[in-house]
């Protein structure tokens, strides 16, 4: 199937999926614990692990005051950090748990134990609600699938994805923006080690004097606005995290990859004006590079998706004009990743060094407008 194939059957699917789920505000009755058979991702296993133990944590009044005190501006904590300097047994008890659980996440996400706790937790649902908190997991396929929620007696209840519920909820997930910043490290490293050339690789451009060339400075393609129609992100899943795949052929002939993180690309059908250097274009032999928007969704495993591109990659040689490396690049994520629609966001082919304005992705889903930007050196 090729990339355009792929990027209609993803956009379709996903629209199709937000219309036909009908909206019920609120719990459900109370419903069985997923299962039967169905194949459940590590992340997400660990993920549900975490929030079954905080759920049943919660049964402490003291633990769960803290815990309220500790989400109450809104945003995300780190889980781990959270129970582990609790003064309440109940926190003390479920530190064990996290820090088994964020083992989990680490090697399910290619990531080095050094890169620290990465489940968070973070308040949604009715906060003004005294009602008891539930604790949640963000659904996987991101279509907009009933969500699985726990009380404190560990049964399990249905909420609606598409309106948040009248009642508080804690929401156990991946620090995405952690995640993804780890995660290019370790893509950009293995694409290195295989044998593509990427920033930590770039000892060569001295060896082509290019490095003269670009003594007075370079220029870049900067985006000056950018819009995703749809993220993928229903309630519970929070902000977006939307890096870019920048590919083309480096001063040695080589295929080249850059990563390109956008932070600030939270919300769908938002414009934003980051000001923000995509393509770096003296380190392309060519004028001309394409690219790949991706979201870690929180089942992305880098070291697997930098192996599978590094293999696709290698196989493209330097014929002395300019190949576009879209398709390859997005024929070599795992078929895994397509399970889940927001992994693919949208892709650019043949960006011009010279190109400006506005250039839609070829899936009709992400739109950046470009200005060429000189970079003076220092």
């Amino acid at each position: 199937m090729s990339v355009r194939q792929q990027v209609r059957t993803v956009l379709c699917g996903a629209a199709l999926a937000g219309l036909v789920l009908t909206t019920t505000q609120g719990i459900a009755t109370a419903a069985p614990v997923p299962g039967g058979g169905a194949k459940v991702s590590p992340v997400r296993a660990a993920e549900d692990a975490a929030a079954r133990a905080l759920a049943r944590s919660l049964t402490d009044d003291a633990w769960r005051a803290e815990m309220s005190r500790a989400v109450a501006d809104g945003d995300g904590v780190g889980l781990k950090a959270l129970a582990a300097g609790s003064r309440t047994g109940a926190g003390a008890a479920l530190a064990a748990d996290v820090a088994r659980a964020d083992r989990s996440v680490l090697a399910a996400k290619g990531l080095p134990a050094d890169v620290g706790g990465l489940l968070t937790v973070t308040p949604a649902g009715d906060s003004g609600s005294r009602r008891a908190p539930l604790v949640a997991v963000a659904p996987t396929d991101d279509e907009a699938a009933p969500v699985t929620a726990y009380d404190s007696a560990g049964r399990a209840h249905t909420l609606d994805a598409t309106e948040a519920p009248d009642v508080p909820v804690y929401v156990v997930g991946v620090d995405g923006e952690k995640a993804v910043e780890a995660g290019l490290e370790v893509l950009e490293r293995e694409l290195a080690a295989a044998g593509v050339t990427t920033a930590d690789a770039a000892a060569a451009v001295s060896a082509t004097g290019a490095a003269s060339a670009a003594a007075t400075g370079y220029w870049t393609s900067r985006i000056t606005s950018v819009y995703v129609a749809d993220d993928k992100e229903t309630w519970i899943k929070g902000d977006a995290e939307i890096f870019s795949i920048v590919s083309g052929f480096g001063l040695d002939g080589k295929v080249r990859v850059d990563t390109v993180t956008h932070p600030y690309l939270d919300d769908a059908e938002t414009t934003y004006y980051p000001n923000q250097i995509l393509v770096n274009w003296s380190q392309y032999k060519y004028n001309l590079a394409d690219v790949v928007m991706m979201e870690d969704d929180g089942d992305t495993n880098y070291s697997s998706l930098a192996k599978a591109i590094a293999a696709a990659l290698l196989t493209i040689a330097d014929l002395g004009a300019y190949v576009p490396l879209v398709d390859p690049v997005v024929d070599a994520i795992p078929a895994s990743f397509w399970t889940d629609d927001a992994d693919f966001v949208d892709a650019w082919y043949t960006l011009a060094r010279e190109t400006t304005g506005t250039r839609n992705g070829a899936g009709g889903n992400g739109r950046f407008t470009f200005d060429r930007y000189w970079v003076s050196a220092l």
